[in-house]
């Protein structure tokens, strides 16, 4: 007996092949039949899904619930948007393993670096772990929703080794084999790759820099080579400017394991750069050699306020005012025509992976926090500072200063080019990710990423076909990363699925809750056109949202 089929439904398999009308059955956690299926088949459940698509669950393959999944087993939103694999880990922002004595560091790196709270985290976050095995091991003692696989991470690898000595210099020797050994326990225990991050913009604790961007390469190739020596596992970097694309095949050489490199996201003041980060990953592909972009099918926009500048803190002249001694030294620094001049001259100066760019007219006041300024909401700093005739930076500045830092500002940062989004999404050698679903909680939410693809440039933009782009968000990541057994729709593979309405997938705008551990806020949005989500033969989203189970049916992937 079937426990469900969902009959006169339009069936994508994840493959890229053409849909077919028909049924699936599902018995347990397992698909058991596709296509034609007989209506005298015992079943408990009949779905009719006329008009509808089936699809394999979304595997969204950048996320940072690291933290929210020990509180929030169900990482909210993602699973009403069609997530039924989420990955965490990535850029090795990690919380295992870790030490006692560095739970505080950790919780302080990721309130800068992933825009967390800081309250939240020190009052949600179940430390009942210290090693990556023991984390786990404790996310499958609280359940999960979805499945949930999980990176090593180069920072909280460094920090367990060298303590608050990990973003200040170089590792020796020594401390690079004990490195090594963490992450070869890590792959043991089940880890699906090691994860890293060199960019500029990962700034932790103290304005200092996150641990792995201290990295050397002889580091950088000791502990990717953990992974040639498992023969398993992928490697996952958020590129910087010591790590280009050429060294880093050379570690896809050396190890035979893939290179995903992120976050290849367009910037409009250097347009050329991204596309020349795929042309070598096209050449290293050609060589043999398994590398893919992950880039992103929304506009890269933040929410913030000067309190927490997340877009200016890759400024190298930022960097003072990260250091700033007391509230009061900050707001000094913010008045000093000094300190403006620097931000405004390294403005002038192109660069490939900034976030902040210095175009002020994608910069608009979203929120003012005194009513006389009210008339500002909407408009952008560039048109503001127009019409008061002085600069943007300083219109900007001297704004939130008179509202003792609260205003609230909204930038368009980078993917704000849809052309050249569209040449992103539909290059040969590009990975569709960076929902950074479960960081920037109060700066963006993009879990929705995979119904804005389906909705916006499928239905909308027409840039590729639905077939495709299912494939893009199912079996394409299972296969970069070896996940085995999903991402298609076919007898035996695990009921992860995904029930909509071509017509009107996409996600709602975003909206501001307050529902993190001690009442913090963070942004959320609403699935569109979702009918079903379902994980290992579990249903835990209707048409109205998440459905109340009885247990959590999601598991903690471990063997790739």
């Amino acid at each position: 007996m079937s426990d469900f089929i969902i009959d006169n439904v339009d069936i994508y398999d994840g493959s890229g092949g053409k849909p077919v009308m028909g049924s699936v059955a599902v018995s347990g956690d397992r698909i058991t039949a596709v296509g034609q299926v007989s209506s005298t088949i015992p079943v408990e459940t009949r779905i009719d899904g006329e008009g509808l698509a089936l699809a394999p669950g979304i595997i969204d393959s950048h996320t940072h619930f690291d933290a929210q999944v020990t509180w929030d087993p169900m990482v909210t939103p993602s699973p009403e948007h069609g997530v039924t694999t989420a990955l965490i880990g990535n850029c090795g922002f990690t919380i295992a393993p870790c030490r006692p004595a560095d739970r505080e560091l950790t919780m302080q790196n990721l309130v800068r670096v992933e825009g967390m709270s800081l309250e939240a985290l020190r009052a949600g976050i179940n430390w009942e772990f210290e090693s990556f095995d023991d984390y786990l091991a404790l996310i499958e003692r609280q359940g999960v929703g979805p499945n949930i696989a999980a990176f090593v991470g180069h920072s909280s690898v460094r920090t367990y080794v060298m303590g608050s000595d990990a973003p200040l210099r170089s590792a020796t020797v020594a401390e690079v084999k004990s490195m090594r050994r963490l992450v070869a326990a890590a792959m043991d225990a089940g880890a699906v790759g090691f994860a890293t991050s060199t960019s500029p913009a990962h700034n932790g604790a103290d304005g200092n820099p996150m641990p792995s961007r201290l990295a050397e390469h002889s580091e950088l190739e000791a502990l990717v080579g953990v992974l040639g020596d498992k023969e398993r596992g992928a490697f996952m970097l958020t590129k910087g400017g010591p790590t280009p694309v050429p060294f880093l095949e050379t570690l896809a050489a050396d190890t035979g394991r893939p290179v995903v490199v992120a976050a290849l996201l367009h910037n409009s003041t250097d347009p050329d750069a991204v596309f020349n980060d795929l042309e070598a990953i096209t050449a290293a592909q050609g060589r043999g050699h398994a590398m893919w972009g992950q880039v992103s099918a929304c506009p890269l926009s933040t929410e913030f306020t000067l309190l927490a500048p997340y877009p200016f803190e890759a400024l190298t002249a930022w960097k003072p005012a990260m250091q700033a001694a007391s509230p009061k030294q900050f707001r000094d620094l913010l008045s000093d025509a000094s300190f403006r001049d620097a931000i405004r001259n390294e403005l002038k100066q192109p660069a490939a992976v900034r976030l902040f760019n210095g175009e002020w007219g994608k910069l608009q006041v979203l929120e003012v926090a005194q009513t006389k300024h009210r008339h500002y909401e909407g408009q952008s700093v560039a048109l503001l500072a127009k019409a008061a005739r002085v600069d943007p930076l300083d219109f900007m500045f001297d704004l939130a200063l008179s509202e003792e830092l609260e205003t609230t500002f909204l930038s368009v940062l980078l993917n704000s080019d849809e052309s050249a989004v569209a040449r992103l999404l539909t290059h040969e050698y590009s990975t569709v990710a960076l929902s950074d679903a479960g960081a920037h909680l109060t700066f963006f939410c993009d879990a929705g990423f995979g119904l804005h693809l389906m909705g916006h440039w499928v239905r909308d933009r027409q840039i590729m076909p639905l077939t495709e782009a299912i494939r893009r968000l199912t079996s394409h990541p299972a296969e970069i990363f070896d996940i085995r057994d999903r991402g298609r729709i076919e007898v035996g593979a695990f009921a992860d699925l995904l029930l909509f309405d071509p017509e009107t997938v996409g996600r709602g705008p975003s909206r501001r809750v307050w529902d993190l551990p001690a009442e913090q806020r963070r942004l959320t949005t609403d699935p569109l056109g979702v009918h079903g989500v379902w994980v290992n033969g579990t249903r835990i989203v209707n048409v109205d949202g998440v459905v109340s189970i009885d247990s959590l049916p999601g598991r903690v992937l471990r063997e790739f």
